[in-house]
């Protein structure tokens, strides 16, 4: 049995603020997300869609960047579908696969949404850090994000 490593009174404190701040955090931003009827989800979904090519993407790889099920994906389509943001239509390269393609609604959703989200997340976040908290925020959430990358992948021995 391998002993507990209990975490140190700094480290609990940082846990204790993350954890207890990230609710409030993202509730905070899901509520001013609300005021333009979106959800933190919608708004992800019409970023992704306006960065790709021909503002359009697989349906299995936008299900993935998002981390959901293809289910789970299309209960989360299903809205901004309704509200002409976004089609789903097959691939002209193989009618098998269908896209999730941004409207031209959709993407002036977006442009009329992505200031007042900027300014939700400098007022929740980046006003309360100096430039050098900014730079350690970066550099922690990226090397957790590469952490957690390495642990998904499947070790050789596993095959």
């Amino acid at each position: 049995m391998v002993a507990t490593e209990w975490l140190n009174d700094i480290e609990m404190s940082a846990w204790r603020a993350f954890i207890e701040t990230t609710g409030d955090l993202q509730n905070a931003l899901e509520r001013d997300l609300a005021d333009r009827g979106l959800t933190m989800g919608d708004y992800q979904v019409l970023v992704y869609l306006s960065e790709a090519d021909g503002r359009s993407m697989r349906m299995c790889d936008l299900a993935d960047i998002l981390q959901l099920s293809p289910s789970g994906l299309t209960r989360r389509l299903d809205g901004l579908v309704k509200s002409n943001h976004v089609v789903r239509r097959p691939s002209n390269r193989d009618g098998r696969v269908m896209m999730a393609v941004l409207t031209d609604d959709g993407l002036a959703l977006l442009a009329d949404t992505a200031p007042h989200h900027v300014a939700s997340v400098r007022r929740h976040i980046f006003d309360h850090l100096d430039a050098e908290q900014t730079k350690a925020m970066a550099s922690i959430f990226t090397s957790i994000a590469a952490g957690l990358a390495a642990d998904s992948i499947p070790s050789a021995a596993a095959s």
